[in-house]
C-alpha cells in the first residue's frame, strides 16, 4: 500500500534497499551453512568427508600424508603436528596427533579450520574423528595432544582426476573463539589481581 503511493524515485530506493537487505540476508544468513553443507559432502575445495567408520577395503596402495598446522593472526597458542608425514595405505585407518600450548594466563577457547591438498583429494580424505569437530579450551599453561583418526577411501582409485596422486597434505588453522559461558565466568589470578588493584 505505500509502496504504491511513492512516486519514481523513492519507488526506485525503496527497491533498491529492499534488494540490498535481501541479498545481505542472503549472504550472512543462508549461504555459508549451505555451503559449509555442500563443501563437507563433495569434498569441494580440499574438505575432507566424514564418516563413522574405516571401509573393509584396504589396498596395498600407499600414500604420503603431511600434517601442517597454523593459528590466525592474533591467536595467542602455539600449534603443530607432533609427526609432520605418515605413510598410510589407502583404506587403512590412521591416527595422527596435533600440539596446542596456550602460553597466557588466561584460558582460550579456538576452534579449527581445515582441508586437504590436492583439492581433488578432499572428497576421499574421510575423518572418523576429530578435535576440529568441537571447540576446543586450553586453560593458562596447558598442552595437550589433540587426536584425529582418518582413511583415504579406497575409490580414490577409480577417480581419475585424484588416482595418480601420492601425497595429501592435511592442513588445520585455530582460530580464537569466545569461551563458553561456564568458562568465561572463571576468573584467573590475573583479573583477581588487576582488580584488586583498582
Amino acid at each position: 500500500m505505500i509502496f504504491r503511493k511513492l512516486n519514481g524515485n523513492n519507488r526506485t530506493l525503496v527497491l533498491l534497499a529492499s534488494l540490498a537487505v535481501t541479498l545481505t540476508f542472503t549472504t550472512i544468513v543462508i549461504i555459508p551453512p549451505f555451503y559449509d553443507w555442500f563443501c563437507r559432502v563433495t569434498g569441494y575445495g580440499g574438505t575432507p568427508a566424514r564418516a563413522e567408520v574405516a571401509p573393509d577395503t584396504i589396498l596395498d596402495q600407499t600414500l604420503k600424508i603431511r600434517f601442517d598446522a597454523s593459528v590466525e593472526a592474533g591467536m595467542p597458542w602455539t600449534f603443530k603436528p607432533v609427526v609432520r608425514t605418515m605413510n598410510i595405505r589407502i583404506g587403512e585407518t590412521g591416527l595422527a596427533f596435533y600440539e596446542a600450548h596456550n602460553p597466557t594466563d588466561r584460558p582460550i577457547g579456538g576452534t579449527a579450520s581445515f582441508n586437504v591438498y590436492p583439492d581433488t583429494t578432499g572428497g576421499y580424505f574421510t575423518k572418523i574423528e576429530c578435535f576440529c569437530f568441537t571447540e576446543q579450551v586450553l586453560q593458562p599453561g596447558e598442552t595437550v595432544q589433540m587426536p584425529v583418526t582418518f582413511f583415504v577411501d579406497p575409490s580414490i582409485v577409480d577417480d581419475p582426476d585424484a588416482a595418480f596422486v601420492h601425497e595429501i597434505t592435511l592442513s588445520y588453522t585455530f582460530h580464537q573463539t569466545p569461551l563458553p559461558e561456564e568458562q568465561a565466568a572463571l576468573k584467573t589470578p590475573a583479573a583477581d589481581n588487576e582488580a584488586a588493584v583498582n
